[in-house]
């Protein structure tokens, strides 16, 4: 990891070549920038430099950059310990685990979503001066520290190896953000760079492999955070760019107020922590929970599963009977006057995995429900047509009508739903079996009209996905519903990581955010973002509130991608910039070799 040039104790620095000398004059042997002969944190030592004076060496005026006055403790050669140099080597890879795992502490249920930037900082201590390579081996490391514990559902029933490759997976691609943040970090004003390119590193996982898994995302761990109204007006990127910058220009208020505690100086290098926050305060305004079009009583039927893990797919009669028995007795605590008579009724997603159109006594009892609640309800089912895939659907129901309309979940989850390189796959995991028939996707939004309300449909993983749940709202949604199956994952975090992704939503798009689940854990989110109601997990339990109905789009929901596209052309441009710079050092370096004669 390290690319510090390190010598056997004793010896006699070799003196530095004339063209080596030329590249440390122009600050190009390590990358450095030298000003007023003090030299930047570099990535190692030029030729001639005694050991333990590399990075971020002060020298005096017109010296070599980076070589100490005579005199110097450092230029007396002094040997470093063996102990010492086992330290340096494994310091900055022990931070950078301590600091993913920092980050991983920050997510729910965990309400610490301070310590966010505070990670951040951490990582951007351990990437500051390193080289591109050892900045991508670093940023796995940190992304292993994050992704093992904050994915280890994963693992939930189907043992150790779907988790690890998942997350090893995921953490190359965070590998890749480290290296990125390497090339960048010698620019000035670094950490705005740094954490475009950040932005660019969730842009990328959320879209490859196999169609991406944005799990994760920084702006999935701030619903309740200070930062949280910027969601509103650029979207998740804009809310993990925040929160990056913070953590980034923490790191580099606190370097440049040690090393170069000049007021100019340490107040830009503030300027990127203040900025953020600042913004966040001022877009406070866009986060509201008013009705707009009048409200709606909703209600939320959570019917619980027989048990945890993939088998209670063998439950699924059983299962349908749940939701339908919690729906009739809501029915009755209607009529009793025990709670107020909803509009409209969502159900989770796999709440009848027993196909309606071709199962009579499915159909049968799903039509009983509904027509005891007398209100059109969102049921989540599975459609299994005689050829090709099967289909994940919502069908809204009337109570005279029967099914009227359908949605097919259009994000199908790899791995879960869909089976890629089913045969590659089964020489790890005979689990693969487990999919014996592959979902297809749907193509368009679904908005059911129940009773008046625009209900959006974001079935389960499709939160996860900016455009997903972006293309509802733009289709009509006055309120968003997340019907979602949590039973495979039993009692781990997962259902809790997906409850602050939803928030999130409500917040981005100013929409109340309906969560039926089948076994976790089910809530009545308000459009800021707060929880009015939720469930226990592994309960059977109603939801009944009075949500507000709004059609206004906030400043994310007209933008859509366009602020991460903004973000993507920073780093874009960082990168350019280094680029830039390494060709013109290139250049002089070449003109300053003299020609062989």
């Amino acid at each position: 990891m390290s690319s510090s040039v390190t010598r056997a104790a004793g010896n006699e620095p070799p003196q530095p070549s004339a063209a080596a000398s030329t590249e440390a004059a122009n600050g190009t042997a390590n990358g450095a920038v030298t000003s007023e002969g003090t030299a930047a944190t570099g990535t190692g030592q030029a030729p001639g430099n005694a050991p333990g004076t590399g990075a971020g060496a002060v020298t005096s005026a017109g010296s070599g950059a980076g070589t100490p006055a005579a005199g110097t403790p450092a230029a007396a050669g002094a040997p470093a310990t063996p102990l010492r140099r086992s330290v340096a080597r494994f310091a900055r890879p022990v931070l950078a685990v301590l600091a993913g795992a920092l980050l991983y502490a920050s997510f729910p249920p965990r309400p610490l979503w301070w310590l966010a930037p505070f990670a951040l900082a951490l990582l951007a201590g351990c990437l500051h001066g390193r080289r591109a390579r050892a900045g991508f081996g670093l940023g796995f490391l940190f992304g292993l520290g994050y992704l093992l514990p904050l994915l280890v559902w994963t693992s939930e029933g189907v043992g150790p190896v779907p988790w690890l490759a998942l997350a090893t997976l995921e953490a190359l691609l965070i590998g890749l953000t480290g290296l990125g943040i390497a090339l960048v970090g010698r620019l000035p004003a670094w950490p705005l760079w740094a954490a475009a390119v950040w932005v660019a590193g969730e842009a990328l996982r959320a879209r490859a492999p196999f169609g991406g898994f944005p799990w994760g995302k920084l702006a999935f761990g701030q619903a309740d955070g200070l930062f949280l109204p910027l969601a509103a007006l650029g979207g998740t990127p804009l809310l993990s760019f925040a929160v990056a910058l913070c953590g980034f220009g923490l790191y580099e208020a606190l370097r440049v107020a040690r090393a170069h505690p000049r007021r100019t100086a340490a107040a830009l290098a503030a300027l990127t922590v203040a900025a953020p926050i600042g913004a966040a305060l001022a877009a406070r305004p866009l986060v509201s929970d008013a009705a707009e079009d009048g409200t709606a009583v909703a209600a939320v039927i959570q019917g619980n599963v027989p048990r945890a893990g993939f088998d209670f797919n063998a439950q699924r009669r059983a299962v349908l009977d749940n939701h339908a028995k919690r729906t009739v007795q809501l029915a009755e605590d209607v009529k009793a006057g025990r709670v107020p008579k909803p509009d409209f009724v969502v159900w989770p997603e796999n709440s009848s995995d027993i196909d309606p159109f071709t199962q009579p006594d499915a159909y049968d009892v799903i039509d009983k429900a509904v027509k005891a609640i007398g209100v059109p309800v969102a049921i989540g089912s599975v459609l299994v047509p005689e050829s090709g895939p099967l289909r994940n659907t919502m069908i809204l129901w009337d109570p005279v009508k029967g099914p009227t309309d359908t949605y097919d979940k259009r994000k199908i989850q790899p791995f879960g739903e869909r089976m890629p390189m089913r045969s590659f796959v089964r020489i790890f995991s005979a689990d693969v079996d487990r999919v014996r028939r592959d979902f297809g996707p749907g193509k368009e939004p679904g908005v059911f009209d129940m009773a008046g309300s625009g209900v959006g449909m974001v079935t389960c993983y499709e939160a996860a996905f900016d455009d997903a749940v972006r293309s509802t709202v733009r289709a009509g949604a006055q309120v968003i519903a997340v019907p979602s199956n949590n039973a495979t994952f039993g009692r781990s975090q997962m259902t809790y990581q997906q409850l602050a992704m939803d928030r999130i939503r409500a917040v981005e798009h100013s929409r109340s955010v309906l969560v039926p689940v089948t076994s976790g854990v089910s809530a009545v989110i308000r459009p800021d973002g707060t929880i009015v109601q939720q469930t226990r997990m592994f309960t059977a339990d109603a939801l009944v509130a009075e949500i507000p109905l709004r059609s206004a789009e906030t400043p994310a929901t007209r933008f859509g991608p366009l602020p991460e596209y903004v973000l993507l052309a920073i780093a874009a441009g960082g990168f350019g910039w280094v680029l830039a710079r390494r060709i013109r050092a290139r250049r002089a370096a070449g003109a300053g070799t003299p020609e062989a004669s």
